[in-house]
């Protein structure tokens, strides 16, 4: 599934970024970026966890506090300074881009300054991405790259659409892992309810605030994706896999697949196993 099946719009994320500099900052009264006519040839992305700074991209000048975030392309001339009496503290990661398509740019969609607020789940990715960075073991390339795409990931729905898909609620998370794995089960607000010692509507209310949908719809969209993931396998039959994943009543199957997915569930099925 690529990004326009989640957002209604195309974004390229056959990207990989590769990490030049790294730093958690926390700036002191006489830290400025110097001015220079020499254009940055690397991304730079800002994160502002405290404080206020004034950058000046391209002579025009942009004034960050917590919260901000500054995503600047290469080929920009930049300079910055702090508030000495509102000091910056900041993350800030010089990167590169390459795409996975041969001759295509490789491009981040984000706005050069967006307000995304003070996000503990960033936050703490990024003290994981700081912490493996300077702390070196073998094969740490790998997870680097993983925890900055993930930040990227975060910066990128947030600032472009406005959606939180963490879940910071431990009951929640606790329901989410279960429904994982028990989806074919019946499942009621009321067995989730219990689950995490809380009243039913109070619940209710806590699930569709962290996730957006209710329990029920949440439910649903679980199902329907493990369905799909089985008819594209090519190894069952659409009354199979209604039934392993849930569904008594075939029609029910077949409204819920159409409402979420927008096809019918054989269209999933691979052409030569339909004949």
């Amino acid at each position: 599934m690529d990004s326009s099946d989640l957002y209604g719009s195309v974004i390229d994320d056959r990207i990989i970024p590769e990490i030049g500099y790294l730093v958690y900052r926390e700036c002191t009264p006489n830290w400025i970026i110097k001015q220079t006519l020499k254009t940055f040839n690397y991304w730079d992305i800002t994160y502002v966890t405290q404080g206020r700074a004034r950058y000046t991209i391209d002579g025009i000048n942009y004034d960050l506090t917590t919260g901000d975030l500054l995503c600047s392309p290469p080929g920009i001339t930049r300079e910055a300074k702090t508030w000495p009496d509102n000091l910056m503290h900041c993350f800030a990661v010089n990167f590169s881009l390459k795409s996975f398509e041969e001759g295509k740019p490789a491009v981040l969609p984000m706005p050069l300054v967006s307000h995304i607020g003070y996000r503990e789940d960033i936050i703490q990715l990024f003290n994981e991405l700081v912490f493996t960075w300077i702390n070196p073991q073998p094969l740490y390339t790998f997870k680097v790259r993983a925890l900055f795409m993930l930040i990227l990931h975060r910066f990128m729905e947030t600032a472009l659409y406005n959606i939180n898909s963490t879940v910071n609620d431990s009951r929640i998370q606790k329901v989410l892992r279960f429904i994982a794995t028990h989806y074919p089960e019946k499942i009621t607000v009321k067995d989730m309810a219990n689950l995490c010692n809380l009243d039913s509507i109070y619940f209710g209310a806590l699930f569709k605030r962290e996730t957006g949908m209710t329990l029920l719809k949440y439910l649903a969209k679980t199902r329907i994706k493990y369905a799909e993931n089985f008819l594209k396998s090519g190894e069952f039959r659409v009354n199979e896999v209604a039934a392993r994943c849930g569904y008594s009543d075939i029609y029910h199957f077949y409204s819920h697949f159409k409402d979420i997915c927008g096809v019918a569930p054989s269209s999933c099925i691979p052409r030569k196993i339909k004949h």
